[in-house]
C-alpha cells in the first residue's frame, strides 16, 4: 500500500467503552501506528490505553492533564508524530464513527497525481458513495449546513468541510502556523482545511460510511456549534475584505 510511516492520532476523553475496539480495528486495517492522546479522562480511558500499549509495539499514549479541546489534542499529536519522523498523520475519532477499514484508500489518495499536489485527504460523508448511519436528523442538518456555510464564506469546494477523519502529509502540517490556530472544537477541522487550501494544495475526498456512536456520549454541544459559526463568519469577512483591498482602482 505504502512504504511511508503513518501515525493515526486518536484524541480521547471518557472513551473507556470504545478504545479497545477502535485500536484493534485500526491496527488490523492498515500498517500504521496509533497514538492515543488522552485528556485526563476520569473514566480510566488513559489507564486502558496504557495497558494496551504495554503489549502492542505499534501503539503509544500521550497523557494530558485536562480536557483542552480537540484542536489542542491534535496539535499535540501532530508535534509527537513530526518529532518521531512519521510521513503521514491521520486524524480519527475514538467512538467508532470513522471506519478504519477505509484507511488504505485514504492513504493511497495522498499520492493522487491527477491534479495539484494533495495536501490532505478527507473521509467524506457527503460525496457520492458516502453515507451516515443512525444519525439524528438534526445532527445531519447541522453538519450539512455547516459545510455549506463554510464553502460559501471561505470559497471552498469541499463537500464535507467539518469532517474529522483525515490524512495529512507531515510536511504540510509542518507548514501550518499552529501558533495562530485558536479554534478548539470541531471548527479546528475547517480552520486546517482553509489553511491547506491557502498553501495552494488540493484536498481529496474519499467516501466513507459514518456511523453514530453506540457507546458513550457525543462531545458535540451548542458551544462547539456557536464557536464554529462565529469563526467561519470571521474568516469569511476577513477573506472578503482582503479581496476588496486587492481589487485594482478604476477611474
Amino acid at each position: 500500500m505504502t512504504d511511508q510511516r503513518v501515525l493515526v492520532i486518536i484524541p480521547t476523553f471518557n472513551e473507556a467503552g470504545n478504545i479497545e475496539s477502535i485500536v484493534s480495528r485500526v491496527l488490523a486495517a492498515a500498517e500504521v501506528d496509533v497514538l492515543i492522546v488522552d485528556d485526563g479522562s476520569p473514566d480510566g480511558t488513559g489507564a486502558i490505553a496504557d495497558r494496551l500499549a504495554a503489549t502492542e509495539a505499534r501503539m503509544s499514549v500521550l497523557h494530558r492533564r485536562s480536557k483542552a479541546g480537540l484542536g489542542a489534542a491534535y496539535i499535540a499529536g501532530f508535534a509527537r508524530g513530526i518529532s518521531s519522523g512519521y510521513d503521514l498523520l491521520v486524524e480519527m475519532d475514538a467512538d467508532g464513527s470513522h471506519p478504519p477499514e477505509r484507511l488504505p484508500a485514504m492513504i493511497a489518495a495522498v499520492s493522487d497525481t491527477s491534479g495539484a499536489r494533495v495536501g490532505g485527504v478527507i473521509g467524506s460523508r457527503w460525496v457520492a458513495g458516502g453515507s451516515v448511519v443512525n444519525w439524528p436528523r438534526h445532527r445531519e442538518a447541522i453538519s450539512r449546513g455547516g459545510s455549506a456555510y463554510a464553502r460559501l464564506m471561505l470559497g471552498l469546494k469541499i463537500k464535507d468541510v467539518t469532517a474529522g477523519f483525515r490524512v495529512y502529509p507531515a510536511d504540510v502540517v509542518k507548514a501550518i502556523d499552529f501558533e495562530s490556530v485558536v479554534s478548539r472544537g470541531y471548527c479546528f477541522q475547517v480552520d486546517i482545511t482553509r489553511r491547506v487550501v491557502a498553501l495552494g494544495l488540493r484536498v481529496v475526498e474519499v467516501p466513507i460510511e459514518f456511523r453514530e456512536r453506540e457507546i458513550g456520549e457525543s462531545k458535540m454541544n451548542r458551544a462547539i456549534v456557536v464557536e464554529a459559526m462565529l469563526k467561519v463568519t470571521q474568516w469569511g469577512a476577513e477573506r472578503f475584505i482582503a479581496r476588496i483591498r486587492r481589487r485594482p482602482v478604476t477611474t
